[in-house]
């Protein structure tokens, strides 16, 4: 049950990792075929579609008045969760509160050396769509990291799917939307939900932004439906990419790499170690934790498919590797000193934990920073979930006379080169000029 081992002073380690790199951890070529075939029902028949969609998949009898998730249903299903995992979520949400107001944007507005007024205003989106996992596994956590941000964002009608099997509503999932703040819960999943949110129904106001994590059709719907809304981005399969040093535990860097695998068969964990042995020990230890764990089956599988130990010459000298990948989550279990160095040098992580006691899993639901992150190398282009993913930036200008006066001849010039005669003849016949 041995991942790929990949040795970046052997021979070939380039060849070999650039391959792994290349590999395709997708489900199913087939997904995107289906989707389009949802979405498209969705649009047509709206609600029924829907209703047949959750009759279907979730095997839950309804009619389109009962796919929406009323409050009675909200507070009866919440109550059920204990005071200590209440006392949990809102620790989680207060501190994913605090955080993420610290990332609002300001307005700009300043006047230039020419007399023209410049600036930018951030508003928010009037409506978002949160998409929330209801099948294998419940993730209230996700909901407060997809809620939380919109809410300090301002957005004003938030909108939660997230599919009940056989019609159950999961307690933790319920109370964690009612401490968020959503507006309305809607009882779908899948690509049907994704495309209602986007298209709307009768039932269903359409939304403005989808966010949250999903499986590959909802993946592929969230792709299909970019432009008739905004999304945050594509989540594929999890990863996590530990850089460890002989000084750890093996233990520790075991359960860490497992965190994500147990995820999915499709999820990824890497370690990346200066010493041979310490990544044998390891290694021996994803073995030992793997019978202990009730999600093992899933856990090997993605271990062993997807996994990699890769070993370097000099750990501090593996950003290069480490930007390679851009992984995920990113773990650096060394003395704080080594750890803050090494993560100036990189650029490409979704989220970058530091020293030996901050294992990813704290980020995933206390630290108060997002979970939701880049995955399948595309920190290399985005970063994870935030405020200024609900809000749009629109931008001020304002001249006077002098001013238009000081940039109008520079403009004309380039509107000319452009063959575009209306867009100098609307600055020229300010300037009391012809072109």
């Amino acid at each position: 049950m041995s991942p790929l081992r990949l040795d970046a002073s052997a021979p070939g380690f380039e060849r070999n990792f650039s391959a792994f790199l290349g590999r395709n951890r997708d489900t199913d070529e087939n997904v995107d075929r289906i989707v389009a075939d949802i979405v498209a029902d969705v649009r047509a028949r709206g609600d029924a579609a829907l209703v047949d969609y959750t009759r279907k998949f979730d095997r839950f009898e309804t009619d389109a008045a009962g796919l929406r998730v009323t409050e009675g249903e909200r507070a009866k299903a919440a109550a059920k969760v204990p005071l200590t995992e209440r006392e949990a979520l809102e620790f989680a949400a207060e501190r994913i509160e605090t955080f993420h107001r610290t990332l609002l944007p300001k307005d700009v507005d300043f006047t230039d050396a020419t007399g023209t007024r410049l600036g930018a205003r951030y508003r928010p989106v009037d409506a978002a769509g949160v998409y929330v996992p209801g099948g294998t596994a419940a993730y209230p956590s996700s909901v407060l990291m997809n809620i939380v941000p919109a809410k300090v964002a301002g957005v004003q009608r938030i909108v939660m799917v997230v599919p009940t099997p056989d019609g159950v509503l999961n307690p933790l999932v319920m109370l964690a939307a009612g401490i968020a703040g959503a507006d309305e819960i809607w009882r779908i999943g899948g690509a049907q939900a994704v495309a209602a949110l986007a298209y709307g129904t009768q039932s269903i106001k359409p939304v403005d932004k989808i966010t949250g994590p999903g499986n590959a059709y909802v993946a592929a719907a969230k792709r299909r439906v970019f432009g008739q809304v905004g999304i945050d981005l594509i989540a594929g399969p999890s990863e996590i990419l530990v850089v460890a040093d002989k000084q750890n535990d093996p233990a520790w860097i075991a359960a860490d790499l497992l965190s994500q695998a147990e995820h999915d068969p499709s999820s990824q964990s890497v370690l990346i170690a200066d010493d041979r042995a310490f990544a044998d020990e390891v290694a021996r230890a994803v073995e030992s934790e793997l019978g202990t764990m009730k999600r093992a089956e899933i856990a090997a599988s993605s271990w062993r498919d997807n996994g990699a130990i890769i070993l370097v010459p000099d750990i501090a000298a593996c950003a290069p590797i480490v930007d390679r990948i851009a992984a995920e989550h990113v773990e650096l279990a060394m003395d704080m000193p080594a750890a803050e160095a090494l993560s100036g040098q990189i650029r490409h992580a979704g989220a970058i934990f530091l020293g030996r006691h901050t294992p990813e899993a704290i980020g995933d639901y206390v630290a108060g920073t997002n979970h939701v992150l880049p995955t399948s190398r595309a920190a290399r282009f985005s970063g994870g979930l935030g405020v200024a993913d609900f809000l749009k930036r629109t931008s001020l200008v304002s001249c006077t006379p002098d001013s238009l006066a000081a940039l109008g001849p520079a403009a004309l010039v380039l509107a000319a080169a452009e063959g575009l005669e209306a867009h100098g003849r609307s600055i020229s016949i300010r300037l009391n000029r012809r072109n």
